[in-house]
């Protein structure tokens, strides 16, 4: 577990979303309007925090940059962050504005809707960007960036010479913000985790699996884009590279929110152990599976 007592940089960055996740799940298919028994839990969340929890559990050291509000729920929030193996010293806590949270409802399906409540982070802006110019200055390892941004903020990323250096890791946070990408793909900066529809609308264009998907948001300028379709293969393609693939082991469906941000981590945790590019699409398989099986890796 990371020292939290210890002020030294950490090893990644994830920018974006951290709130409260308040997800209730019906173990039946439900049908619109439906009212039926389940469980509702209320956790710590949002794709940065998310990817960065999954981090810590590969023994690495991450910070979220991120708003976190200073009422009860903020506090709260952090702590149990800090409890995860998450840096939370770069936090923008004095924003006014109360601690962001995303609802979700899902059934033996998957998702079935959410509602993200992001105006914290939203209206902080680029001040949670303000780390960049003190203590995490000079900044040249992986930095994950999460859709909720704004889509002036992923602009502005994509040519900050804060970030210059930096491996950027990119994920949308839903299919309705892909778009909020375009900038990155036209600077032909970062890697893309995607789902198929995410990749699709930034495509422009349907297509009938992963590995095609892929292929296609690369074509439009993307260095090199991972996609997760469901229980179907995933896929890696890169400019000037074979495309891979691999079939996720089959599991029974427990909770489907976050499986992209432990696909994500696992992944980048694999690369930066030095794992070949089929080596790291398969852990990142697995683990996004573990995680859909209510099961937590490493």
């Amino acid at each position: 577990m990371t020292d939290l007592t210890d002020t030294g940089r950490p090893d990644i960055l994830c920018i974006g979303a951290m709130l409260w996740d308040v997800i209730g799940r019906a173990p039946r298919r439900m049908a619109p309007g439906a009212d039926v028994p389940g469980r509702i839990r209320h956790i710590p969340g949002g794709v940065a925090l998310n990817v960065a929890v999954a981090l810590a559990r590969w023994r690495l050291r991450p910070a979220v940059l991120s708003a976190v509000g200073r009422d009860p729920e903020g506090a709260a929030l952090v702590a149990a962050a800090e409890r995860l193996g998450v840096l939370t010293a770069h936090l923008a806590r004095d924003t006014g504005r109360p601690t962001d949270t995303y609802m979700g409802i899902e059934d033996s399906e998957g998702l079935i809707a959410a509602v993200a409540d992001v105006h914290g982070l939203e209206d902080a802006g680029d001040a949670i960007l303000t780390p960049l110019d003190g203590a995490l200055s000079g900044w040249a390892a992986p930095v994950v960036l999460d859709g909720n941004l704004t889509a002036d903020l992923l602009a502005g990323v994509a040519r900050d010479p804060r970030l210059a250096r930096a491996d950027l890791r990119v994920v949308p946070a839903s299919p309705g913000k892909a778009e909020r990408l375009e900038p990155l793909i036209a600077a032909r900066r970062g890697c893309f985790y995607l789902n198929r529809l995410e990749a699709e609308i930034l495509a422009g264009r349907a297509c009938p699996d992963a590995a095609a998907a892929a292929q296609a948001v690369v074509a439009r300028g993307a260095a090199r884009v991972l996609v997760t379709d469901g229980p179907r293969p995933v896929a890696c393609a890169m400019a000037g590279a074979p495309t891979l693939t691999c079939v996720p082991p089959p599991v029974t469906v427990a909770r489907v929110t976050g499986a992209g941000d432990c696909f994500l981590a696992a992944h980048l945790a694999a690369e930066l152990a030095g794992q070949p590019r089929d080596a790291a699409l398969r852990r990142a398989a697995d683990a996004a599976a573990a995680h859909v099986s209510g099961k937590d890796v490493p």
